[in-house]
């Protein structure tokens, strides 16, 4: 735990999504196969051709190896994407791969609900490995 940065400790809130660091500590429960649902529903990020602000809530589901994601750490990471002009399938998926590369999950899926734009609603679901 002492390698944590930002549990315990007063945090900015990163400025963009190259600023926003996960962090990991070990998995309590090592032997044990069970799931971990995170969910926030404070994600906002900008269109990038209109500018104007993307409101959602991001679902994860994930079966944890050795670790697991250290939730302050996640909450100021979903932050970064606030100031990002992005699609939403882009941040989606981006949210997967930084994911995966940190927890080496046996299994995770990142979902997006994005609120109704233009009179339609857009769910964007990312999973590894690919069912």
């Amino acid at each position: 735990m002492e390698n944590l940065k930002q549990l315990g400790q007063i945090t900015e809130i990163p400025t963009s999504k190259n600023a926003g660091v996960l962090e990991m500590i070990s998995n309590p429960s090592p032997g044990q196969k069970y799931n971990i649902k995170l969910v926030s529903s404070e994600y906002t990020s900008l269109c990038p051709v209109t500018g104007q602000p993307d409101f959602g809530e991001i679902e994860i589901n994930y079966i944890p190896s050795d670790v697991i994601v250290e939730t302050k750490s996640l909450k100021m990471y979903l932050a970064s994407y606030r100031n990002e002009k992005t699609f939403n399938e882009a941040a989606v998926n981006s949210m997967l791969e930084d994911l995966v590369a940190l927890l080496k999950p046996e299994r995770i899926e990142v979902k997006g609900n994005f609120a109704q734009r233009g009179g339609i609603q857009l769910t964007v679901t990312a999973s590894h490995p690919q069912n």
